[in-house]
């Protein structure tokens, strides 16, 4: 089964169902959610609408962090997943998403990044 993203919900406000005017477009299509894992870095390319290409990080084993007080990025090895205000199990699985708190030999920062679209993942020291 495809995973469509755009389209009309399936019931009207009375209860009554919606007749479908047309199938599902290319365009419509969404994709399985990335869930970047930490580990050796892999990453996989994936084409957009008007042929672009999203970089989709699938593993990543370092960050580039951001030190306010110095105001200079540096690359940090990431330890493990401390919070992540998405979904609390992101944490036991220790999966990186935008928003995520991670511990790294710098110390903790938030993911400022979406890695299943950027492909790299940015942070601020927290």
């Amino acid at each position: 089964m495809a995973i469509v993203h755009r389209g009309r919900i399936g019931t009207r406000p009375s209860g009554g169902r919606y007749k479908s005017a047309r199938g599902k477009r290319l365009f419509e299509r969404g994709r399985p959610a990335t869930l970047t894992k930490i580990g050796e870095e892999k990453k996989v390319t994936a084409r957009t609408k008007g042929c672009d290409e999203k970089i989709r990080m699938l593993v990543a084993k370092t960050a580039n962090v951001f030190d306010t007080k110095s105001k200079k990025f540096s690359k940090a090895v990431i330890k493990i997943v401390t919070d992540c205000p998405a979904n609390r199990h992101f944490v036991r699985r220790n999966i990186i998403v935008k928003g995520t708190v991670i511990e790294t030999d710098k110390g903790k920062a938030r993911v400022t990044s979406r890695p299943g679209q950027d492909g790299v993942i940015n942070a601020v020291l927290v």
